[in-house]
């Protein structure tokens, strides 16, 4: 169903496109489903910035659907692009995958050890589980398969009959104009150039201007050793009879290309061409395609050619990290969204896209931020469910907790991420340990199994195990530290009377709350239920001096995880026998 209840002053951002996409798509194509789309290379590990290429449309496909309309959401797997360079800290590949440089990516072997038949399929396969663990439905396209299967062959032989339009509306961007003789002579990049030209940008979008026999939007793969170095040296619009050279092995044949499935279009004229194909009505663009001359600019005036429309659709801004720990980076630094997944459930990973429109950028947690992101979100839950949320709230809520075919499993007994993150760290992977603790957190309400509070807490436990360093993980004294016990003053000394006096009537979460926070009040001559409002500003200064003292008795440091929980994790017995009693 849709979401609704809000005024046209609060509808979210997902709504308002939904509305202009629905309204497009019957223009354009009445009565057939709504097309939206997405695109994505699998050139290596496919990162949490790529995310907003296939979350933007995939919740406003939802929210269509929701309206009881027919909708496809499209992702283009760019799997026909050529390999353009061998990346940093991906492991199983070492320089000897520098040969495969202007391959298809399917032509490319996969790292070793792994299960997929090439790189391609290799790093397609975690963007595949990680959408269907985010609820993302999808159709998904090989380019690879369409162009070799001969799909777009119409299309290819049309954008080839209208070469000299091509050119001419690429042209009116070219920022650096060579004279025509001299444009005639022009030689086609050979591999250190390529590499040079993509190092610079320069050849990222390349439009296939280059070439002795003028301008062609398409580029063959060599027949011989499979690379796009290749210069199209003639070709006949009857008989679409094609010669082409391979600069690389020097290889040369001639092909007809109404029976060739061995190349395709220039991406700049690609693009435009599936938006045609497709009859795509939405899809965002990443501001590096929304600059004049780019891709996404052009391609609104070459879709014409194929008889199209330009999709409509947000140019969406960056995606950032917040402190990823290179400890837990296999990919060369790069976080992708399964690696999102291993830390965070879902529903929080769907929330961070779906509450920000997309022009505006955001970051993404790996480090303590994520605690305070997780407490945003179970405030936020708490907010819908006694209907105190703002509408434009509750509905970043409800995209964020499912689709319109079904809601994301989510963790039975929901327990604060921080807290299960200090348990995980304390308890280092003893599970009888982490159900005693978490029982005890609610003694009229104990948790009996840790399942229930799965699958945050495996979570929060692989957050503490990936991203939190060594040094400062939590590790418990073995023995009390009788120097500094016996070095205490007397405020100090009964401050810890205080505190093991009140520790077994307050053995709880709550209580420990209440306990650990009260201990400096009372002393001051306060009741331990005062308020701020009531307290000296002193009152913080003795507070934070209290917790220093219980963290060096019990860990050996100034800080460590929030105190009633660390209580809880220590045990009762052992809490007493550290503090000297």
């Amino acid at each position: 169903m849709p979401i609704v209840g809000q005024s046209a002053e609060t509808t979210d951002w997902v709504s308002r496109f939904a509305d202009e996409v629905i309204e497009e798509s019957e223009r354009r194509a009445p009565g057939k489903p709504v097309v939206v789309a997405s695109g994505l290379s699998p050139s290596g590990p496919i990162h949490l910035g790529n995310l907003r290429e296939v979350m933007t449309p995939h919740l406003v496909a939802d929210e269509i659907r929701r309206r009881g309309h027919q909708v496809r959401h499209l992702i283009s797997w760019d799997d026909y692009d050529r390999y353009r360079k061998v990346p940093a800290g991906v492991p199983g590949i070492d320089e000897s995958w520098a040969e495969h440089i202007g391959k298809p990516l399917t032509s490319v072997p996969a790292p070793k050890g792994s299960a997929h038949p090439n790189w391609a399929e290799h790093f397609k396969a975690a963007m595949v589980d990680a959408l269907a663990d985010l609820g993302v439905e999808f159709d998904g396209i090989s380019q690879t398969a369409q162009y070799t299967s001969g799909v777009y062959r119409e299309q290819i032989l049309h954008a080839m009959a209208h070469r000299g339009d091509i050119d001419a509306i690429l042209d009116q961007y070219r920022t650096k104009k060579a004279p025509a003789a001299a444009k005639k002579q022009q030689k086609p990049l050979d591999e250190a150039e390529v590499e040079a030209a993509e190092g610079s940008g320069a050849a990222a979008e390349d439009d296939g201007s280059s070439g002795s026999a003028g301008y062609f939007p398409y580029k063959p793969y060599c027949g011989n050793c499979e690379k796009d170095l290749t210069t199209v040296t003639s070709y006949d619009d009857a008989t679409t009879e094609l010669s082409y050279t391979c600069n690389a092995c020097g290889f040369s044949e001639t092909v007809r290309l109404n029976e060739f499935n061995r190349g395709k279009l220039v991406w700049k004229v690609d693009w435009p061409m599936r938006w045609a194909y497709e009859g795509v009505v939405f899809e965002p663009s990443g501001v590096d395609h929304s600059s004049p001359g780019s891709s996404f600019q052009v391609g609104g005036q070459i879709v014409g050619i194929f008889g199209g429309k330009q999709p409509i659709g947000p140019m969406y801004a960056f995606v950032g990290i917040s402190g990823m720990a290179k400890m837990s980076s296999s990919k060369g630094g790069v976080p992708t969204p399964g690696d999102a997944l291993k830390i965070m459930e879902p529903q929080l990973l769907r929330w961070l896209y779906a509450r920000r429109r997309p022009n505006q950028s955001f970051k993404i947690a790996f480090d303590q931020e994520i605690q305070r992101l997780y407490d945003e979100w179970d405030k936020l839950d708490a907010k819908v469910a006694d209907g105190t949320a703002l509408p434009a709230d509750v509905a970043a809520h409800a995209r964020a907790v499912g689709t319109a075919g079904r809601e994301l499993p989510r963790t039975a007994r929901v327990l604060p991420y921080r807290t299960l993150a200090s348990v995980a760290d304390i308890t280092a992977g003893h599970e009888d340990q982490a159900l005693r603790i978490l029982s005890e957190l609610d003694p009229d309400n104990p948790l009996s199994a840790l399942d229930e509070a799965r699958p945050r807490y495996d979570k929060a436990e692989a957050w503490i195990n990936t991203q939190v360093p060594a040094d400062q993980r939590t590790i418990v004294r073995d023995e009390p530290d009788a120097e500094l016990l016996k070095s205490l003053d007397e405020a100090s000394q009964q401050s810890l009377r205080l505190l093991l006096d009140g520790l077994a009537s307050n053995w709880s979460l709550d209580g420990l709350t209440h306990l650990v926070y009260g201990v400096p009040k009372v002393q001051a001559g306060f009741s331990a239920d005062a308020t701020p409002k009531e307290l000296p500003a002193e009152i913080k200064t003795a507070q934070r001096t209290f917790f220093a003292l219980l963290y060096r008795l019990l860990v050996s440091r100034d800080t460590g995880p929030r105190l009633p929980t660390l209580l809880l994790a220590v045990g009762q017995e052992r809490v007493r026998a550290l503090l000297g009693e």
